[in-house]
């Protein structure tokens, strides 16, 4: 496959990938999800996971409609990568997209489902154990070397199931037998220091013989030095030198002392450069020995070293996103083609947030606790007071179908989620124009439009166009999310203004409770179903009566009370405990 035939690979990404990782590397790190090595190669990050988000042809990644719904995915990866074991573990996880199939989605939630009670079964140690496993693998660069040696600690490590079968089915013995050779030999046959201890003793002789030879005249110095006075004395005296300075034997020196040297100084460089010589001869061939050996150890052990390379990779990924689920106490959905419903749900941005309910669609689901949301309805009509909760179920919503869609557990104690082929979330902006309204349709409406499965979630219309139009525009799209079989929730504060919703569709609400003794909104974030919420304008004029400044600020909010009803604002003070 040429590079350009990737998505978002133009000619000058092109050329820049083919002169740093060669046009065959590059195809293989876009293949495998290698994020540094296109950052290495120059590539930015983020055009890199762009990049690699697309490179499997599958277009998952055009499953999530809006960007609302894409940030919510990128947020998502983020906590997930969060808890990678491994640098290229986390850019994988980056590179996540929606899966094509249900059975592609069943099969990696079964992976991870297995991977994490292989992690949970680890105790204390043995967990520290794998996490300085991948450590190593990962300062190592993961190398073949790097990844033998973590595949052997893993095995020791005692991980079991179904996703680490691959870990036993590599030899151990030729595992460890690789080891001594892998990372020793290179391509041109050079071998490195520590593959083999004769070598390097041979290689220590004749480094210091060449610094011999650079000295020769402080060698001839000392030598001179010891009184010598005839040539065969000198001679003796040379050998016996050279032979205590590099532990050669006397042998090895006399072999190569020079027979015909001019004078004392001749003989020492012409004896200490022929030394040189046959010590480099000796040491090529040395190297070249070795390095068959070791050649041949690794092509022996070629099939078990793939596996292990393979297999620390996928285990690396398989855990990290185990300890993802486990962090954030994640669940696996069930997987079918139509509607989403959740039980105990929690939104993954917010701290310690209230768990909630709720569906669209049909369901079987039974709750644990709290209420079972009604089965059967397509869409849903969401009302009620400000800083309800509206938007965040929405957003817990898309991360359920978000997460489900890329075949992960996801935050709820029950779930079932549909195939969506369009995911649609969109936030309230507070932008009041016609732009803004042109450009929020032209973002919704065609994922509805389309041939495919949609899930819409959108949110207050009314906040960028006028109320009346807001109410006929939110009519308009809850008859066409029937009309098109797809599922939708829409939050609005005009139930009241709405035509009569076809029997697909009903209206549910978030009730606001009064305040707390801090004079915070009190907010039961359950919704009511078939209910509509009401606003409560009382609990906000209470706050504002209990905190005025002064007492001429406080006569104009009292105003207001008397507007809304005093009675509820006097009893929604009483409640918190002040004094009117």
């Amino acid at each position: 496959m040429r590079l350009e035939d990737y998505w978002g690979v133009g000619p000058k990404t092109s050329a820049r990938l083919e002169a740093a990782l060669g046009a065959d590397g590059a195809v293989a790190a876009i293949e495998s999800a290698d994020v540094r090595a296109l950052v290495d190669a120059g590539v930015t990050r983020g055009r890199a996971v762009r990049i690699l988000r697309r490179a499997d042809g599958n277009d998952g990644i055009d499953v999530l409609a809006t960007r609302d719904a894409r940030n919510v995915y990128d947020d998502l990866l983020s906590l997930a990568s969060d808890c990678a074991l491994t640098a290229h573990a986390a850019d994988r996880i980056r590179v996540l997209t929606p899966l094509p199939t249900v059975e592609a989605r069943r099969a990696r939630l079964d992976r991870v489902r297995d991977a994490a009670a292989a992690w949970d079964a680890l105790d204390t140690d043995a967990r520290e154990a794998v996490e300085a496993a991948f450590r190593a693998y990962d300062d190592a660069g993961e190398t073949e070397r790097a990844a033998v040696r973590a595949a052997l600690e893993l095995r020791d490590a005692g991980l079991r199931g179904e996703t680490f079968d691959a870990l036993d089915e590599a030899d151990p013995d030729a595992l460890r037998d690789a080891l001594g050779a892998l990372g020793y030999v290179a391509n041109d046959g050079s071998v490195a220091s520590g593959a083999d201890d004769r070598l390097d003793r041979m290689r220590d002789r004749l480094e210091t013989v060449r610094d011999l030879e650079s000295g020769s005249f402080d060698v001839l110095e000392t030598i001179q030095s010891r009184g010598v006075r005839s040539l065969d004395d000198f001679r003796a005296a040379f050998v016996q030198y050279v032979a205590q300075e590099t532990d050669l034997s006397r042998g090895e020196v006399e072999s190569t002392a020079a027979e015909d040297a001019r004078n004392a100084t001749d003989f020492v460089s012409t004896s200490l450069r022929a030394l040189v010589e046959e010590l480099e001869a000796d040491v090529a061939d040395r190297e070249a020995t070795v390095a068959e050996e070791l050649r041949d150890r690794i092509w022996a052990a070629r099939d078990d070293v793939d596996l292990a390379v393979e297999t620390v990779d996928e285990v690396a990924l398989s855990l990290s996103l185990a300890r993802f689920a486990l962090e954030y106490d994640l669940t696996n959905p069930a997987i079918s083609e139509t509607g989403l419903a959740v039980c105990g749900a929690r939104n993954l941005f917010l701290d310690d947030p209230q768990p909630v309910s709720y569906a669209v669609g049909d369901h079987d689901l039974s709750c644990a606790s709290g209420p079972v949301p009604p089965s059967g309805d397509r869409v849903s009509v969401l009302t009620g007071a400000n800083s309800g909760g509206k938007t965040t179920l929405l957003e817990t919503l898309s991360q359920v179908a978000v997460l489900a869609s890329m075949g992960l557990p996801v935050p709820a104690d029950a779930a079932l989620v549909g195939r969506f082929d369009s995911v649609v979330f969109h936030r309230r902006h507070a932008s009041f124009n016609a732009g803004v309204l042109e450009s929020t349709l032209k973002s919704i409406v065609p994922p509805l439009s389309g041939d495919g499965r949609t899930l819409m979630l959108v949110d207050e219309f009314e906040a960028i166009t006028e109320p009346g139009r807001a109410a006929d525009l939110l009519n308009g799209l809850v008859n066409l999310t029937v009309e098109r079989d797809a599922f939708g929730v829409y939050v609005t504060h005009l139930a009241d203004e709405l035509s009569p919703l076809p029997p697909e569709a009903r209206i549910d609400g978030i009730f606001a409770e009064g305040l707390t003794d801090e004079l915070d909104l009190r907010v039961d974030y359950q919704p009511r179903f078939g209910t509509v919420g009401k606003s409560t304008p009382e609990f906000i004029v209470s706050r504002l009566v209990a905190n005025a400044r002064d007492r001429a600020e406080r006569a104009g909010f009292e105003a207001l009370a008397a507007a809304v009803g005093e009675e509820a604002v006097q009893k929604t003070l009483s409640d918190a405990e002040f004094v009117g």
